[in-house]
């Protein structure tokens, strides 16, 4: 039988590079075409941007019912101009009904009301609300962005696979012709070589390589034709004083060693070194909290209470049943 103690010597065997094929990989994506063997080469930092937006979103499940749920998403954006954030936008707070495995009728109404231009028979799902909502706020930023602006987003530049193709690269196209570029900034990336996380092993690579506070990139893999425009995947760590470097996603028509300059230049904060720290407010302000779910709960308890619902069917429906069998 399986023991913690042989996952263990596997996992090693994994993690210094020990367990055979070492070709480049990403799990959440098949559409990665990878460039061979990477190498890191130095980044120097310039100017930050004049006009810098970032875009990030949050979710919660306020109430489980398993065959229909209630959940909350937001999306949230911050602007960054002359060293100060100048806009903080935590977004609207939005309700969705989903029910059963296909969001149900009241999911494809959520979504419809966001104006997603999914197919009206496509599954919908808590990830897919947010994430449209995060890509119209995207679609906002660069249409309010001056020209030279950057605007950021978390996590790469491939919107939900039920999103058609060309939406993507329509919104790539004004950016284009607006002068706004876009990078994708991953904080947790599934790249892998031979199995094993690969911003990882360049992290040490490069260490030996470049030195221990050197700032550098280097290209992984270009995103394939049917995604529309191409893209360019790097890894590149952006602070001197950054423990992590970190997964960018550029478009075709963006220089990526300027980009990257520039980025460098807002990754400097001594909270967060080596990220951007647009994207960290943008994080916090999209953030749903414990708390938020909570407050949330009880509004949602009081309306169903005035809509005639009993008490006790709510609890009945609701009603967390492992955290009330727990024994501690």
């Amino acid at each position: 039988m399986p023991t913690v103690s042989e996952a263990a010597s596997r996992l090693a065997r994994l993690l210094t590079g020990q367990a055979g094929a070492a070709g480049l990989s990403d799990a959440d994506s098949a559409h990665l075409e990878f460039l061979g063997q990477v190498q890191p080469v130095p980044l120097a930092r310039t100017a930050p941007p004049p006009d810098c937006w970032a875009v990030d979103g949050g979710q919660a499940l306020v109430a489980d019912a398993r065959s229909v749920q209630v959940a909350v998403t937001r999306a949230a954006r911050c602007r960054w101009q002359a060293g100060r954030c100048s806009l903080e936008d935590e977004g609207e707070l939005l309700a969705h009904v989903l029910i059963g495995p296909d969001g149900g009728a009241e999911g494809r109404r959520s979504l419809a009301e966001l104006g997603a231009p999914v197919a009206p028979g496509d599954r919908v799902d808590l990830n897919l609300l947010r994430d449209w909502s995060e890509w119209q706020l995207v679609s906002r930023c660069v249409e309010e962005a001056e020209p030279g602006a950057l605007v950021l987003v978390d996590g790469d530049l491939q919107p939900d696979w039920r999103v058609p193709a060309d939406w993507l690269a329509g919104l790539l196209a004004r950016a284009a012709d607006r002068q706004v570029a876009l990078a994708g900034v991953t904080k947790h990336s599934s790249l892998a070589r031979g199995g094993a996380p690969l911003v990882g092993q360049m992290e040490l690579e490069a260490e030996e390589l470049l030195g221990p506070r050197a700032c550098w990139w280097a290209p992984i893999a270009l995103s394939r034709a049917e995604l529309g425009p191409s893209q360019l995947v790097v890894v590149a760590r952006l602070d001197p004083d950054a423990r992590f470097a970190f997964r960018v996603d550029i478009p075709g028509y963006c220089d990526p060693e300027g980009l990257l300059g520039q980025l460098s230049a807002l990754s400097d904060d001594a909270a967060f070194p080596g990220y951007p720290y647009p994207l960290s407010v943008a994080d916090r302000l999209a953030a749903c909290p414990e708390w938020l779910r909570a407050e949330v709960w009880s509004e949602l308890e009081g309306a169903l209470e005035q809509a005639g619902v009993p008490e006790e069917v709510t609890q009945r429906a609701f009603a967390d049943r492992h955290s009330l069998m727990e024994r501690r």
